[in-house]
């Protein structure tokens, strides 16, 4: 993960235990004293770096959703051409999801229907993923990649799409989210009028 110089080993192993002890019993079922053991930490240390259970569990989405952020952006500066870099985004966001699938779990499941402050986190999130899609498809329209459409309803139906197809698999259990990017970039592609376009 990506943090900043500010962070101590003491806060990465609270965070570390946190994200273990919420993926293994859901946000209601995690108490403070537990994510404190988990760690080999004090309430203490916990408080000093965390005011509640809600605000470390605020801080893992966020660290999942700037993972994300910095995994895509990567890929993207890798990439030549703004189809190519959307595609490349779409595979980084999958890959991403497959190898932190308790924290994904986190913010796709345990955090619908926490409460209006965890919930605008969690679509604060969307957002910032779908801005960062219609920039790609912004540039694409530009290009003449793709016909001119509404790029920022488009961005929001990928998110949509992205959602529910991960979270679908969370709740499968299956191992191998990977096998639905073929098919998924297929569909999203069309739907912005880009197939059999590379």
């Amino acid at each position: 993960m990506n943090r900043s110089t500010a962070n101590t080993p003491t806060r990465e192993r609270i965070l570390n235990a946190a994200m273990e002890v919420f993926a293994a019993r859901g946000y209601h079922g995690t108490v403070v004293d537990t994510i404190t053991a988990a760690s080999g930490t004090s309430k203490g240390a916990f408080y000093h770096y965390f005011p509640s259970k809600q605000a470390i569990f605020l801080t893992l989405m966020d660290e999942l959703a700037s993972d994300v952020e910095h995994g895509v952006e990567l890929v993207i500066a890798s990439e030549q051409g703004a189809l190519a870099k959307v595609e490349a985004a779409l595979q980084v966001v999958l890959e991403t999801a497959a190898a932190r699938r308790d924290l994904v779990r986190i913010l796709l499941i345990e955090a619908v229907g926490l409460g209006p402050t965890l919930e605008g986190a969690r679509l604060e999130i969307h957002r910032r993923f779908a801005r960062l899609i219609q920039r790609h498809l912004d540039r694409a329209t530009t290009d003449g990649d793709i016909p001119p459409q509404d790029t920022a309803l488009a961005a929001r139906a990928w998110i949509g799409a992205l959602n529910e197809v991960i979270t679908q698999w969370l709740m499968s259990g299956t191992s191998d989210l990977m096998s639905s990017l073929p098919a998924l970039r297929t569909l999203l592609l069309r739907s912005i009028g880009a197939a059999g376009k590379s």
